[in-house]
Order: structure tokens, then C-alpha cells, then sequence
């Protein structure tokens, strides 16, 4: 399938045409919080998340966070913004989209295009191929990678912007009128289209048929990976999906991994690198993703101070190991005795979960594929583009 006619199907695969689900989903979960240490970690890395990104986009020559900008303060985006303005009083997902990608900055890092730009600096030119030789370089970094990483980014937006479609048959009367969720939803679409298709504009000026193929399979991963997790998303009138810790892990690839893994092969692929060395930069992508995902997926469990009212993914890896641990029967049961009127007691079920093995096996579990990325590393030679790549991932695996 062509990538003009993946990006027309797209709303579709999304739902758009059938019945979409409301995920439990926020933009802001794409954020880790640092509450503690591990093993490996350097005594020089930053102590917080915030000081890693910071000095990391110091290496790469300009803010990441603002990458995006050009597209996004566009003519006919800035339409679709003034647009939005009518959903302000609703509870559609579009209105926390736009707060987070605007005015929520620091929950707006922008991680994948920053480790693209990383992960080419680290690699820096290929030794033994001179053919881009003649290329545009800023800090150590490509023209062609740096519109690498902007187009890495617009994919994503553009994935948090669909996914936030809400499936009207679920309205309540506190989310809004209908009529102001169905004009949301239609906001959503067509400005998530618009990303894609500045993403698909971009690619084609890069003129490299390898990096558009694996941009355009890391986007078809992408559909296939949020198709099955609208398709087994646990809600409380649909408890019995078992899905277990490696389905879990072949989805979240697809939905979360795919992207940044494939990104970071593209930008060596740029830069005329070899085979063994588009592996590394593409196993170093998928594990960070993989530890990223489920540092997000612990965040319930893990905070101090935790709303009551929080809700959480029931297909979480925390979740999913909890249940593996648990047995099928208990933990439908666990399920059943959280249930009340209104729904679930996800503070009830919170602690339950706690109180069992699902936790610490996730921890295990973001600290393995931590510890996969590094070793991906090692094949890099020492620089700080490289240290700022080791920082990331002790960032997302650092627990107490």
C-alpha cells in the first residue's frame, strides 16, 4: 500500500467511520518523573527529567520543543486552532491535545525528534561513505536529519491528535453537547490529516526511497498498533480481554516503538552509515521507547501523591503482570469486587494491583530494555551526544 493511499485510510483505521473508543489516554502520560536511582547510573547524569532534555538540546544546537512550530503556527493550523476555541467548556480530548502541545511546554518535550537529532550526532558522518559528504551540517548534524526529526514529530502529533477521537455512544451529559463533540471530532481528523500530510510533504523532499519506506511501515505499525489497543482496551462493561505481558509488548512496539526505532535507522541511513550500524541506532529506538512506555504505564502506582480518582489502563504492563502473576479467575474477581455503580474503584483496584508482583516486574521490566538500549550504544563512540543518549534512558529506568 502506497503511503498517499495509508494516509487517506488512516481516519478509518482509527475508528472515524465505525464507532471509536474513548481511551484512557492523556497526551501528558508521554512524561516520566524521576523518583529515584539505579544501578549504572553515571554519578555525573542529571538528577531530573527536565535537566536531561535541557542539556541534551544544548548538544543538538537549538530546542526540540519548538521544532514543530513551523507547521503548527501555520496559516491553515491556525485556522483549525481558532476552531478549537468552540469546544472550550466540553470535555473533548482535542482541548488537553492542544493545552499540552502549546501552553504545557515541559510536558511537551518532544522526545523523539530529540534522540534522532542524538543518535546522528553521536554517529556522526559515515567513514567509509563520502557521498553525503557535501551535505548541510549544524552541530555535528545533517539539514536532511534535522527534517528527519521534524517529521518524526509530526507523525506523532498527528497520532495524539486522532487519538483522541471521541466515541459518541459514550457521551455523558457532563463531556458537552453532542453537537460540540461530534464538530470536535471533525477537528480532529482534519488537523491530524494536516500533519500527515506535511509529514508526507517533508519525506518526499528528503529524496530517499529506504527512509520513506521505513517511515511509511513505522506509520502503518503505528494504525495496527492503536487498532489493537482500541480493539483491547479493558473498560469496565468489557473486563474479559486477556491479552498477556508479550502481546502487551508485540502492541506497545507497534504503537509506541515503531516510530522512534525506525526514525533513528532513518537518520543513519541519511548519513550513508551501514547495516550494522542502522541496527544499533534502530534497537537503541525501540528499547528507550519500550522503557519509556512503561515508566508512563507506572505512573499511577509509583506517585506519591495519587488522585483517588485517577483512572489507569487496565492493559498496562503493570496491569497485564499483575494478572499474569494473579491467574485469570482472581483477577476477574479482583475486577468484580472493584466494581460499583458508578463504575470502578481504581483506588481500590490501585492498591490491590500494589500489593501484588505487577509493579516490581515492570520496574524489572523498564530496567531490562534500559539496559538492551545502552548495549545498542556501546557499538557509538564516547561523545556527548552519546552520554545524552545513556542520560535519557537512566532518566526513564530510575525507581526507588
Amino acid at each position: 500500500m502506497s503511503f498517499r493511499r495509508l494516509l487517506l485510510r488512516l481516519p478509518r483505521y482509527l475508528g472515524v467511520s465505525g464507532s471509536p473508543r474513548r481511551l484512557w489516554w492523556s497526551p501528558f502520560l508521554d512524561t516520566v518523573s524521576s523518583v529515584g536511582s539505579w544501578r549504572g547510573q553515571s554519578s555525573r547524569s542529571p538528577a531530573h527529567w527536565n535537566q536531561v532534555v535541557s542539556e541534551a538540546e544544548k548538544i543538538v544546537g537549538y530546542p526540540t520543543s519548538f521544532m514543530s512550530l513551523r507547521c503548527l503556527l501555520s496559516d491553515e493550523l491556525s485556522n483549525i486552532a481558532m476552531q478549537v476555541r468552540k469546544l472550550v467548556g466540553t470535555q473533548h480530548p482535542l482541548l488537553t491535545t492542544a493545552r499540552g502541545l502549546v501552553h504545557e511546554s515541559r510536558h511537551n518535550l518532544q522526545l523523539r525528534g530529540l534522540v534522532v537529532l542524538l543518535i546522528s550526532k553521536a554517529a556522526g558522518p559515515s567513514s567509509v561513505n563520502a557521498s553525503c559528504q557535501n551535505y548541510d551540517m549544524v552541530s555535528g548534524i545533517y539539514s536532511c536529519q534535522r527534517s528527519l526529526a521534524e517529521i518524526t514529530e509530526l507523525i506523532h502529533t498527528a497520532l495524539l491528535v486522532h487519538r483522541g477521537i471521541v466515541n459518541l455512544s459514550e457521551l455523558q451529559s457532563s463531556d458537552g453537547p453532542l453537537k460540540d463533540m461530534q464538530f470536535g471530532n471533525k477537528i480532529a481528523i482534519l488537523s491530524g490529516d494536516f500533519l500527515l500530510a506535511n509529514a508526507c510533504n517533508g519525506l518526499a523532499l528528503l529524496q530517499n526511497t529506504k527512509v520513506v519506506e521505513l517511515l511509511a511501515s513505522a506509520l502503518m505499525d503505528l494504525v495496527q498498533g492503536v487498532y489493537h489497543e482500541n480493539s483491547t482496551s479493558a473498560k469496565e462493561n468489557h473486563i474479559t480481554e486477556d491479552i498477556g505481558i508479550s502481546t502487551w509488548k508485540e502492541q506497545t512496539f507497534l504503537s509506541h516503538g515503531a516510530l522512534l526505532a525506525k526514525s533513528c535507522q532513518a537518520a543513519m541511513e541519511l548519513a550513508k552509515h551501514d547495516a550494522d550500524v542502522q541496527d544499533m541506532a534502530f534497537q537503541y529506538g525501540k528499547h528507550m521507547a519500550m522503557s519509556h512506555k512503561i515508566n508512563s504505564d507506572l505512573q499511577p502506582f509509583i506517585k506519591e501523591k495519587t488522585s483517588d480518582s485517577i483512572t489507569f489502563n487496565l492493559n498496562s504492563a503493570p496491569v497485564v503482570l499483575h494478572q499474569e502473576f494473579l491467574g485469570r479467575d482472581l483477577w476477574i474477581k479482583q475486577i468484580r469486587e472493584a466494581q460499583e455503580k458508578g463504575g470502578l474503584d481504581y483506588a481500590k483496584l490501585r492498591e490491590t494491583i500494589k500489593a501484588g508482583k505487577g509493579v516490581t516486574s515492570a520496574i524489572d521490566l523498564c530496567r531490562y530494555h534500559g539496559n538492551k538500549a545502552l548495549e545498542a550504544l556501546e557499538s557509538f563512540p564516547p561523545s556527548e551526544a552519546r552520554s545524552a543518549l545513556e542520560n535519557i534512558v537512566f532518566a526513564v529506568t530510575r525507581f526507588s
